[in-house]
């Protein structure tokens, strides 16, 4: 299976559209017919839209034959997080009291992949109302498994997404991540996932289908991002989403900003690999060390320790307590009436990201970390107060996966899950490459050059 089209990168199959080595309406033949094969115990695919897709298949396919100018992403199909309003789909955020409601129009970001040429073929599931980082499942869908056990958990809330792309299931994907809602799932399925930089990527159209709450600026560690089989594919898909839009469009124009190197020996490597606090569990420390190992074989000069003025415990703190202020905002209530603690967070969460922007300009180009504690777990249908994950060295809280990702949310850093290999139960796991602020293209470069001496996406045993 791992030879056929299917597995290849969305920017590889673009490619082959336009070479006409393969036409956009076999290609979108082929996946439906992966999705009909593999999804029923995966159950990451929960709509399709079939035969609108095939048709934009056959005039992809026309518009090639004509010899038209086609975008970067041209006939790929691929399925879309079933929070993106996608016309003609529905969006539901896995909540029952959603179930009827359709989309008349396309987010931002479904609109800027269609533009590029992709045809979304459908909607992957989520956790309920997005609140899930560690797991996928809610009432009106189900719950998500992971292709590489299907007794485990995929990660969340974009864990259908992940358990798709890893699968064979589409080309490309687009998550969201707010508590490393695309970090997570992308390690625990061995694909790569973005989060970018903040503001990036706008939001319009991710949104659920209750009346939105009232304009904020509170979004500001919210993003969304590219999940991919390479690199490449978050670089392309950033750059067709990225941007602003509207009355920011008319004040500045967005390009990926070049990465700092092209070469792997001339990046400085930040590295942390554990903490005592949320300690990492023995399986995910030896491939993460083991990875450090082919680093420092590849000539890169790695640079151990957090960034000076970066307290880790404390910004851990802050950054719940800003995502706690986030969805107060969405419902205003008594949850956010200590104003005075609010400033005091806020100025570290400023503090938090001076101290990131001295380390990139002084003394490293990204920053290597674990993205979770653990790899997949499994599914736990426990209140969410009740839940632990299992670990060689014990029980963990099961809120303490917030911990390694919370370090580029906080001040809004870009970060890329980038997979590393497999513990000797055969799940995988993913790093964290974590890079300086609008400089999205340093960290994905940097997992692209490492790709080739390190890990790399591989197709799970379906």
């Amino acid at each position: 299976m791992q030879e056929t089209p299917l597995f290849q990168s969305a920017t590889d199959a673009a490619q082959a559209v336009r070479r006409k080595e393969l036409s956009s309406r076999e290609l979108t033949e082929m996946l439906l017919a992966r999705i009909e094969a593999v999804n029923p115990p995966l159950n990451a695919v929960v709509e399709l839209r079939r035969e609108a897709a095939l048709r934009e298949a056959a005039a992809a396919d026309e518009a090639t034959a004509r010899g038209d100018a086609t975008g970067p992403l041209h006939g790929v199909p691929m399925t879309i997080k079933d929070s993106f309003n996608v016309a003609g789909l529905h969006t539901t955020w896995g909540n029952p009291a959603f179930k009827d409601f359709v989309a008349d129009s396309d987010a931002t970001v479904a609109r800027r992949l269609k533009r590029a040429g992709a045809i979304i073929v459908g909607k992957t599931n989520v956790a309920f109302m997005l609140a899930d980082f560690g797991q996928t499942a809610n009432e009106l869908y189900g719950v998500t498994n992971n292709p590489w056990d299907t007794t485990r958990t995929p990660g969340g809330s974009t864990g259908g997404s992940a358990a798709a792309l890893s699968a064979g299931m589409t080309f490309l994907e687009y998550g969201s991540d707010l508590v490393g809602s695309i970090r997570i799932p992308a390690s625990f399925c061995g694909v790569y996932g973005l989060k970018p930089s903040a503001g990036i990527v706008p939001l319009s159209g991710f949104q659920p289908p209750a009346p939105p709450p009232p304009p904020s600026d509170m979004t500001y560690m919210s993003a969304v991002g590219p999940l991919g089989r390479s690199p490449h594919d978050l670089r392309t898909a950033l750059n067709v989403t990225g941007g602003p839009e509207n009355h920011a469009a008319k004040a500045y124009t967005w390009a990926l900003s070049p990465p700092r190197h092209s070469r792997l020996e001339d990046f400085r490597v930040g590295v942390v690999l554990d903490h005592k606090g949320v300690p990492v569990s023995s399986e995910v420390t030896a491939l993460l060390s083991n990875a450090m190992d082919a680093l420092a074989r590849a000539g890169a000069t790695v640079v151990e320790g957090w960034p000076d003025g970066v307290n880790p415990v404390q910004d851990y703190e802050s950054f719940g307590f800003h995502v706690q202020s986030f969805f107060a905002f969405q419902e205003p209530g008594e949850d956010f009436a200590r104003i005075s603690e609010f400033i005091d967070h806020e100025n570290r969460r400023m503090a938090a990201r001076a101290a990131w922007n001295r380390y990139f300009d002084d003394i490293a180009d990204v920053f290597l970390c674990p993205v979770n504690f653990t790899p997949a777990f499994p599914h736990d249908a426990r209140p969410f107060e009740e839940r632990t994950i299992s670990t060689p060295e014990g029980e963990q809280p099961y809120n303490d996966q917030a911990f390694w990702v919370s370090h580029a949310s906080l001040p809004g850093l870009p970060a890329v899950a980038a997979p590393i290999g497999r513990t000797p139960r055969g799940l995988p796991v993913g790093a964290q490459v974590v890079g300086p602020l609008y400089e999205d293209d340093t960290a994905i470069t940097f997992a692209e050059l490492f790709a080739e001496v390190y890990g790399g996406y591989e197709p799970p045993p379906l």
